[in-house]
């Protein structure tokens, strides 16, 4: 009798195709340097070998582009407009990353309808497949378009600083993507810190606010992952008004060591 081996043998499985990691990178009030944290970060990342796009899902109030110091001729909206293609509107960035740059003071883009958010979800779902990480640059607070950015991302990035008025809307924005979206993991970053450690008493006084009044009531618990601190540094605001990276200009600088340390603890495995 003959054994039939191909009639024993186990089907080959093909793997899932790999896509990007997507982190929100968001914040509960302007002026803490969520663009300036997303590009920098991006950078540090890069440098560690990862494939970045950084887009910026400030969809109405675009400034990653005054960042990096680029003028951009096809922005997200020419691909929303079907004025150019996705492939066009993805250009490389200094820092050895790429970016996908939103146009600025465009009010059609201040609130979210069906056509925005099923194209915004169509350019993610197309770019995944070709980086290893997706970097979500939204625009401040809680708006239906930041809210909706954030529930494409797998990672949520909340950038704060030590300041009183920061950390009100930073609870807030914990707490809506709470009720809304179940979020359970919040990494921070806290950005502009004077002293050492100031950013773990950050971390933990967050926490408490959240164990207080968001955990009793939410389906998922909340907890605060410390990521980084940034410190005040004077090569930040000059990198800044040069519209530079400061990995690129100021490389040895006390805030440019602490975004790559963040990027050590986000880097992906193998």
């Amino acid at each position: 009798m003959t054994t039939d081996t191909q009639s024993d043998a186990v089907p080959a499985v093909n793997p899932a195709p790999r896509r990007a990691r997507i982190m929100a990178v968001t914040s509960g009030k302007g002026g803490v340097g969520k663009t300036f944290i997303s590009a920098n970060l991006a950078a540090a990342l890069a440098q560690r070998g990862e494939r970045v796009l950084v887009l910026d899902a400030d969809l109405g109030l675009a400034n990653l582009d005054v960042v990096l110091n680029l003028q951009p001729k096809i922005t997200l909206h020419d691909v929303f407009t079907g004025k150019a293609a996705l492939d066009d509107a993805v250009v490389p960035a200094p820092g050895d990353f790429s970016v996908l740059l939103a146009g600025s003071g465009m009010v059609e883009y201040s609130r979210l309808t069906p056509e925005v958010r099923e194209q915004l979800l169509e350019v993610i779902q197309t770019l995944a497949p070709r980086f290893d990480r997706i970097l979500l640059d939204t625009g401040a607070g809680i708006s239906d378009v930041v809210l909706y950015a954030v529930s494409l991302a797998d990672d949520v990035a909340l950038v704060v600083t030590p300041e009183p008025t920061s950390l009100t809307d930073a609870y807030a924005t914990i707490k809506v993507l709470s009720a809304q979206q179940q979020r359970g993991v919040f990494q921070l970053i806290v950005n502009q810190t004077g002293r050492l450690d100031e950013g773990r008493a950050v971390h933990a006084q967050l926490q408490r606010v959240a164990d207080r009044f968001v955990n009793p009531a939410a389906e998922v618990m909340v907890k605060l992952d410390w990521l980084g601190d940034v410190p005040s540094d004077a090569t930040v605001r000059e990198a800044v008004q040069r519209r530079l990276l400061l990995l690129d200009a100021y490389p040895g600088s006390a805030a440019a060591k602490a975004v790559s340390a963040i990027a050590a603890r986000l880097a992906l495995p193998g």
